[in-house]
C-alpha cells in the first residue's frame, strides 16, 4: 500500500522537485555575489560595537534590484508554500478516491480502512514536510545577508523584521509545521465534504484565515511579552514616533537602537503618576510649533511602556510554533481515521 501511494504520489513530487531545483540553481549562482558583498560591508565585524547603522544603509542600498526582488519572490512562494500544499495536494488525495469509487476496490484486496488512511497520510506529509523544509532551509541560507543587515537599516520594520509577519514563517523550522498541518486540513476536508473542488475552497480559505489571524492574535504571547520603560525627554521627543495608543489616544513611540530586530507588540504612555497620557491633551501641541510641543512635553516626566519579544526569542518562538502546528496536524490525523473508520462512505 506504501507503495502505491508513493506511486499515487509521483506527479506531485516531480513538480516539487523541479521547482526546488529550479530554486536552488539560482540562489546558487547568485550567492557568492551578495555573501562577497556582505563581507565587504564590514557589518559582521562592526555588530559587537553596535555601530552598523551606516554600514547596513550602505549595503542595503547598494543591492542590486536583482537581490532585493528575488528575496520577496522568495518570501512570498514560500509563505504560499504549505496553502498550495494543502489545496492541491492533500485536498483532492481522498475526494478523488470518493467521486470515483475506487476507495471501495481498495478496501475489498485485503486493505484496511486504517492502512489505506495511514499509507496516503504518511507519504504526503513526509514529502509536504520535506518541501517546505527545504524551500526554507535554501532560503534561510541565501537571504542570511539581507536579514543580518536589513533590521538595522529599518529598526522595526515590519518587512523585515525577523520575528515578524513575513519572515518568520519562512524561517527556521516553522515551515515544517505549517505544511504538515495544511496537508492535515487538507485530507480533513476531503474526508468531510467528499468533493475536491469545494474541499480545495474550504482548505484554502480556512488556512489563510488562520495564516493571518496567527500571527496577529497567538504569537506575540506564546510567550509573555517582555516589557521595557523609556523615559521621554528632550533628547528622545524629537525623534519619536507619533501612533494611536488604547483608547485612540496619540502617543509617543521612542526609537530604540538598542532594540533592533525586537517585535514591538504595544507602547503606551504614562505620566508620573502611572496614568496613561494622551498627547492631545496637551495645548501646547494643538496647532503650535513642533518645537514647542516637544519642550512642553519634556516637562511632564512622561514615560514610554514597551511591551515586545526579543529577537533573542526567535528560537524558542519557532519551537512553540511548531510544536502547535504539529500537534494540531496530528489531531487532524487522528479524526481522520476516527471518520474513516465509524462512517460508512458507500
Amino acid at each position: 500500500m506504501i507503495r502505491l501511494s508513493m506511486l499515487q504520489f509521483r506527479a506531485q513530487a516531480a513538480t516539487a522537485a523541479i521547482a526546488l531545483t529550479v530554486f536552488a540553481v539560482i540562489l546558487a549562482a547568485s550567492g557568492p555575489h551578495l555573501f562577497g558583498r556582505y563581507d565587504r560591508s564590514g557589518i559582521a565585524a562592526c555588530q559587537p560595537h553596535g555601530n552598523c547603522l551606516p554600514l547596513a544603509t550602505t549595503f542595503m542600498n547598494q543591492l542590486g534590484g536583482f537581490y532585493l526582488v528575488f528575496y520577496f519572490i522568495g518570501v512570498g512562494f514560500l509563505l504560499l508554500v504549505p496553502a498550495l500544499i494543502g489545496t492541491f495536494w492533500a485536498a483532492p488525495l481522498l475526494t478523488r478516491e470518493f467521486e470515483a469509487g475506487t476507495f471501495q476496490l481498495a478496501w475489498t484486496q485485503s486493505v484496511t480502512r486504517t492502512r489505506w488512511l495511514a499509507a496516503k497520510l504518511g507519504v504526503g506529509a513526509l514529502v509536504a514536510m520535506a518541501t517546505a523544509g527545504l524551500f526554507s532551509l535554501l532560503l534561510t541560507w541565501w537571504s542570511g545577508p539581507i536579514d543580518t543587515a536589513a533590521p538595522f537599516d529599518k529598526g522595526n520594520s515590519i518587512t523585515f523584521l525577523r520575528l515578524g509577519f513575513v519572515l518568520f514563517p519562512t524561517r527556521g523550522i516553522a515551515p515544517l509545521g505549517y505544511a504538515a498541518f495544511a496537508f492535515a486540513l487538507g485530507v480533513t476536508a476531503g474526508v468531510l465534504i467528499r468533493r475536491t473542488v469545494p474541499a480545495m475552497a474550504a482548505t484554502l480559505a480556512t488556512f489563510l484565515f488562520i495564516q493571518i489571524a496567527w500571527p496577529i492574535w497567538v504569537r506575540p504571547r506564546l510567550i509573555p511579552p517582555a516589557s521595557k520603560f523609556v523615559a521621554l525627554t528632550a533628547a528622545n521627543i524629537p525623534n519619536a514616533d507619533l501612533a494611536v495608543g488604547p483608547g485612540g489616544s496619540t502617543i509617543l513611540v521612542p526609537r530604540l537602537a538598542s532594540m533592533t530586530g525586537d517585535w514591538m507588540i504595544s507602547t503606551r504612555n504614562i505620566g508620573p503618576a502611572g496614568r496613561p497620557f494622551n498627547l492631545n491633551t496637551v495645548s501646547a501641541c494643538q496647532g503650535n510649533t513642533p518645537r514647542a510641543c516637544n519642550d512642553a512635553l519634556s516637562r511632564l516626566h512622561l514615560r514610554a511602556v514597551l511591551a515586545y519579544q526579543p529577537a533573542s526569542r526567535f528560537w524558542a518562538l519557532q519551537r512553540y510554533e511548531t510544536g502547535i502546528f504539529l500537534a494540531a496536524a496530528l489531531v487532524l490525523a487522528g479524526f481522520c481515521f476516527w471518520w474513516i473508520r465509524r462512517r460508512r462512505l458507500g
